[in-house]
């Protein structure tokens, strides 16, 4: 699909200018200080919805029946799970998934990205052999002792 770019201010002006190009392709609406916005047809985001749902669901059930083949699949799209030991890279597998069949159900992937961008951390750590040791401690002592606060301390 084709993607455009307009500035925010663009659309602000004359939205007759922009909206013509949501017949050929999604619209990115470009604004300074804030974060871009997205135009696209109703049509064109359900079917987008829609192909993540099934997409999601169906690999979901591939990794119920066969994890090992679950967790082939996801590692050539994502080569940092080697890096994990075997035993975290079947929790990180069901995790992974069950966020994204969530989030393609409900159209909230943002919990999806924010565990894979966890995970991927926690890969890159466990590539450091010498990170990975010193981050599992034990670490020295437990900080200082404080004392409990008092209701009138609050005031």
């Amino acid at each position: 699909m084709a993607v455009q770019t307009f500035p925010y201010s663009a659309f602000l002006r004359g939205p007759s200018q922009v909206l013509p190009s949501l017949d050929d392709a999604d619209v990115i609406l470009e604004r300074r200080d804030e974060e871009n916005l997205v135009l696209m047809r109703a049509e064109r985001f359900e079917a987008t919805a829609s192909g993540m749902r099934i997409a999601a669901r169906s690999l979901a059930i591939l990794a119920r029946r066969k994890l090992d083949l679950a967790e082939e699949v996801l590692a050539e799209e994502l080569p940092w799970l080697h890096w994990l030991p075997e035993s975290e890279r079947a929790t990180c597998v069901r995790e992974l998934l069950a966020d994204l069949v969530a989030g393609a159900d409900t159209g909230l992937l943002l919990p999806f990205a924010r565990n894979l961008a966890s995970w991927r951390a926690t890969a890159e750590v466990w590539s450091d052999p010498q990170l990975a040791r010193e981050l599992q401690g034990p670490f020295p002592g437990d900080g200082p002792e404080l004392d409990r606060p008092r209701p009138e301390d609050a005031e």
